[in-house]
């Protein structure tokens, strides 16, 4: 029979870690979508979560993020983190246009037009104008996703694959952004990837989740650490 840990929500923490995960797990229909994970992010740091597929990798994230409950360990937070969050997939149905000013604005208020475009800018997308979001490109898309979620000037960027979808000839602009945006915000970055070249070159640490096939075996999930 499995043990289940009681802390199963958010808490402050005082920390030098913006978000930090202890021995999390998550079972859903009687199967740990993974377990036994240890992550934190600091300032200016890039952390990567690597995995083969059925990993749970998404899970993982959506479960730091508080979107998926917790059924053992604990997660803490810093106080009033502000947190930009790209997820894997996001449909937009051509039956509702939405324009790229639009979709930046969405749920945000006093959004300024000098914000929208300076976040334009700093991805790339200035001359691109207000076209209707279903006419980008995959490449263009996940940069207009990058663009709303430092709209809120983040102190951590969460990131849900954020090369799926874009061409070979840009998945390195595209990582060389992450790095810039996290140069210039200082914020913490956090992210799924399938670049295994680029994230052991660019990560500070890089969690390699592994599947978790029986509650009686402790199967560990690596941690890579540039310092280490």
């Amino acid at each position: 029979m499995t043990e289940l840990s009681g802390n199963f929500q958010l808490t402050a923490s005082n920390s030098q870690f913006l978000l930090s995960a202890d021995n999390i797990g998550v079972r859903l229909s009687e199967r740990w979508i993974f377990r036994y994970v240890n992550i934190g992010v600091e300032s200016g740091q890039l952390v990567c979560i690597i995995g083969g597929n059925g990993a749970g990798k998404s899970t993982c994230v959506k479960t730091l993020l508080g979107l998926i409950p917790l059924t053992e360990g604990k997660i803490e937070k810093q106080k009033s983190l502000t947190i930009g969050y790209v997820p894997q997939k996001l449909t937009i149905t051509p039956i509702l246009p939405m324009t790229v000013y639009r979709l930046l604005t969405l749920g945000k208020h006093r959004c300024k037009r000098t914000e929208i475009e300076h976040v334009l800018f700093v991805v790339g997308l200035e001359k691109l104008g207000n076209p209707l979001v279903t006419t980008l490109s995959g490449g263009e898309f996940q940069r207009l996703m990058l663009a709303r979620a430092i709209l809120r000037k983040p102190q951590l960027l969460v990131l849900d694959e954020p090369l799926q979808g874009v061409d070979i000839a840009n998945t390195d602009i595209l990582n060389d952004l992450i790095l810039t945006i996290r140069d210039e915000l200082q914020c913490g970055v956090l992210v799924v990837s399938h670049d295994i070249e680029r994230v052991f070159q660019d990560a500070d640490d890089v969690l390699v989740l592994v599947p978790h096939e029986h509650d009686e075996v402790k199967t560990d999930n690596p941690v890579w650490n540039r310092s280490g």
